[in-house]
């Protein structure tokens, strides 16, 4: 049986006709938590949205593995029936529709809507409409909610901390590492500026993402550190060939 969870091979992405990932190899194995790192407007959100299949990301070469199954042509329920979710960074607000009754209809093993939104602090927002007014940090945990319903084996979780106070960061971090942990080989994919989330999620590897391509991988605290002090820019000139040969390895 494959290790691996998520193959991503020479993918190059293109939105309205701009590229805006090229050639990006990564693999995600079962059990592992990686965290992906890079300036604003480098490409994590759109890998991850890549991945989860939205249609305005073109694919126009390479391939996206799940479990050991090609996905490229299959539609954002369908990969989401196989096991995949996402937190989104700016979720969208829908009017008319109460964030109990899309629990309902995504919950899987018998999820318990109360006892999750009191983990959560949500049980008064159930009966409100999704998203309409919520703050930064009722944002966060209104995901995080339909992410535990959803019961997801690789889960994506685009700037956690982005918009949530300290107080709220700890509930968000202990919640990601509660769905990490749902099963022992659940994988996870965190996007993080800031590395606040470190403090609760320890990734099992760090990579970079600049100007649409893959440029370092390794220990994400330290790579994290070297960015706060030398910038973005050492990661496009450092050791580029070290994670083409990574990425070689993982694949054997």
């Amino acid at each position: 049986m494959s290790k691996t969870m998520l193959q991503i091979e020479d993918l190059t992405v293109s939105v309205s006709g701009k590229e805006v990932l090229a050639g990006v190899s990564l693999c995600i194995k079962k059990g592992q938590c990686m965290a992906l790192m890079g300036p604003n407007g480098s490409g994590k959100t759109s890998l991850l949205m890549s991945v989860m299949g939205f249609p305005q990301y073109k694919v126009t070469k390479g391939s996206i593995y799940f479990d050991g199954k090609k996905i490229n042509d299959l539609s954002i329920d369908e990969r989401a029936r196989l096991g995949m979710g996402i937190m989104f960074q700016r979720p969208p607000a829908i009017r008319g529709v109460k964030l109990r009754q899309v629990i309902d209809v995504i919950k899987k093993n018998k999820f318990n809507v109360d006892r999750g939104s009191e983990q959560l602090n949500l049980k008064q927002f159930l009966d409100r409409d999704i998203n309409i007014g919520f703050s930064g940090g009722e944002l966060k945990r209104s995901e995080l909610i339909q992410l535990l319903a959803c019961s997801p084996r690789l889960a994506f979780f685009d700037e956690p901390e982005s918009g949530v106070d300290l107080e709220n960061i700890q509930l968000v971090g202990r919640v990601i590492k509660n769905i990490l942990e749902q099963r022992r080989d659940n994988a996870g994919l965190i996007i993080t500026h800031t590395g606040y989330i470190f403090d609760y999620v320890k990734p099992d590897q760090g990579c970079i993402l600049v100007g649409g391509r893959l440029r370092c991988v390794g220990d994400a605290r330290k790579i994290l550190e070297t960015v706060k002090k030398h910038g973005y820019q050492w990661c496009v000139t450092c050791e580029g060939q070290k994670l083409r040969k990574r990425v070689q390895r993982d694949r054997k």
